[in-house]
């Protein structure tokens, strides 16, 4: 996974200063969500990891799907993939345009989890405080897990504050074994 990362990294980062620069994040982001799409059907991976197609074969059929989100840099980022045989990595490239998207627009997903349902009235005032913490617009989704038994769980990228019972009662148990 990490390799993955990793590897999409420089892609990801080429398209987004190229889309910053041009001012079209929406467009490059509908695009490459489109095609990650694409490149995940089963079928289409057939085609793709296929060795008696050549490269240019390859990102011929994939523009050929995704021809109507794509514009000609779009064409020409899809070639430079399928040259350096890196079309598998149109997902974890998608997923990380949107982060850096997100960051250059100040907003932020956060998924919370909670024992019981909120209203509404109660995920605003919980989305303004995470708003001011984390000094971004916050769009939040929410879900009930009765396991966590009260409190919540808030999670953002590489944040997470678990303020369940489920997990004081961990440490509780914890410290009393210790």
């Amino acid at each position: 996974m990490a390799e993955l990362n990793t590897v999409a990294r420089p892609y990801t980062k080429a398209a987004f200063e190229y889309a910053l620069e041009k001012g079209n994040l929406d467009q490059w982001s509908t695009m490459l969500s489109a095609t990650a799409q694409v490149v995940q059907d089963s079928t289409m991976a057939q085609v793709l990891t296929n060795p008696a197609l050549t490269y240019q074969q390859k990102a011929e059929v994939l523009i050929s799907v995704c021809e109507e989100q794509m514009d000609d840099a779009g064409k020409n980022f899809t070639v430079l993939l399928a040259e350096n045989q890196r079309l598998a990595l149109l997902p974890e490239i998608a997923l990380q345009f949107a982060r850096l998207k997100a960051a250059q627009e100040k907003k932020v997903d956060v998924d919370l989890t909670t024992a019981f349902p909120l209203d509404d009235a109660q995920q605003q005032k919980l989305a303004q405080a995470l708003s001011t913490k984390l000094g971004r617009e916050v769009k939040l989704t929410s879900q009930v897990d009765k396991s966590i038994l009260g409190g919540v769980v808030v999670r953002s990228d590489d944040l997470v504050i678990d303020g369940s019972i489920r997990a004081r009662l961990a440490k509780l148990a914890e410290a009393m074994n210790s």
